[in-house]
Parts: structure tokens; C-alpha cells; sequence
């Protein structure tokens, strides 16, 4: 936060209108997807300025824009990245399509339908459908490390025997790592 404040102060804007923001979530299901995923990140949304206050759009709960420091409170120690997409055009366009997703459920199974909703399939969608623009790459389940303990456990726990291998997923990991965005803020 001491960041947004220090650039907000010296005259340079911090953040842009769809600016990606990852953070480490408190969730059950974190330390999971930070060992499958093989990253410290577990949690993602959209930046967006409304009505002078910035806000989060993110999958957690239903799909919402959650006040920008509320959302950084809720990951660990406050530590939060943002990224921008390279050479950024026509960010208004994610707008609209946000509308088609607000209010949607959490998907707890990872599916890839449009019935319910998860964090980075959230803002993967929005970029593709609002830009043609695919940040990171659609991966099967079973490519992620699925082995350790803790990941072992949440897959029992969400598919019993039945662990949808071959279901398409995108994981914050794989869209942090993406070439087509730029670090704006490391906090």
C-alpha cells in the first residue's frame, strides 16, 4: 500500500484499468494450489477504478469488485504483485464483458463452464473474450504437480476418486509467469 501511496504522491499513476493483482490467499485451499502450481501465488483479480476508489474484481465467494484494500489485507503479510498487460489497448472492453460473470458462485471443482466461476479462470476469460487475448496457458490438471501431501488431501476432499485429470484449467501461476504481462507494483 506504502507504494501506491509513494507513487500516487510523486505525480506517477501506480495502477491502470486492468491491471492484474496477485496475492498469496488465507483460503483452505491456498497452500494446494501454491504446491500443484509450484508458486507463492494463489489468488488474482482485476484492478479497476470506480466512483475515485480502486477495487478488485475477483472470483472468491461470488464474482465482485472487492475495495483494493480489502482485498490486500486479506492475503499474507499484505504482500501483493501487479502486472499490466504489455502494450495495453481497449481495456474498457473487459468492462462489458465483467458483466456477464458478476455474481456468479465460486467454483470450488476448477471446471472450465461459465456456471461457476474461479479466480484466474475469471480474469483468463475476461482477457480472452474482451481482447482475444490469452494470458498464460490453458494446462490438464494432471500437469501440476499433484503429488505432495497437501494437494493429494484437497483432491480427495473436492473429487473423491474421481480427480477430473484432463478438465482444462489456468492457474494464477501460469498467468503471472506470462511474457505478455509487465511488473507495475511488487509490495
Amino acid at each position: 500500500m506504502l507504494t501506491l501511496i509513494l507513487l500516487s504522491i510523486l505525480g506517477k499513476p501506480a495502477l491502470h484499468d486492468g491491471d492484474i493483482i496477485f496475492h498469496q490467499s488465507r483460503s483452505a485451499q491456498s497452500a494446494a494450489i501454491q504446491h500443484a502450481t509450484k508458486s507463492h501465488y494463489s489468488h488474482m483479480g482485476v484492478v479497476r477504478h470506480l466512483k475515485g476508489r480502486w477495487f478488485v474484481y475477483e472470483a472468491a465467494g461470488p464474482v465482485k469488485y472487492t475495495p483494493l484494500h480489502e482485498w490486500i489485507a486479506r492475503g499474507t503479510g499484505g504482500h501483493y504483485v501487479v502486472k499490466r498487460l504489455r502494450n495495453a489497448q481497449n481495456i474498457d472492453r473487459l468492462w462489458t464483458i465483467a458483466d456477464r460473470y458478476r455474481g456468479k458462485p465460486y467454483d470450488f471443482y476448477f471446471g472450465w463452464s461459465d456456471d461457476r466461476i474461479y479466480c484466474s479462470e475469471l480474469v483468463w476469460k475476461l482477457y480472452k473474450s474482451a481482447l482475444g487475448i490469452e494470458i498464460g496457458h490453458l494446462r490438464r490438471l494432471r500437469s501440476f504437480d499433484l503429488s505432495d501431501p497437501i494437494v493429494q488431501k484437497k483432491l480427495r476432499e473436492r473429487y473423491g476418486e474421481h480427480v477430473p485429470l484432463d478438465e482444462p484449467v489456468i492457474s494464477p501461476a501460469d498467468m503471472f509467469d506470462s511474457a505478455l504481462l509487465i511488473p507495475v507494483v511488487n509490495e
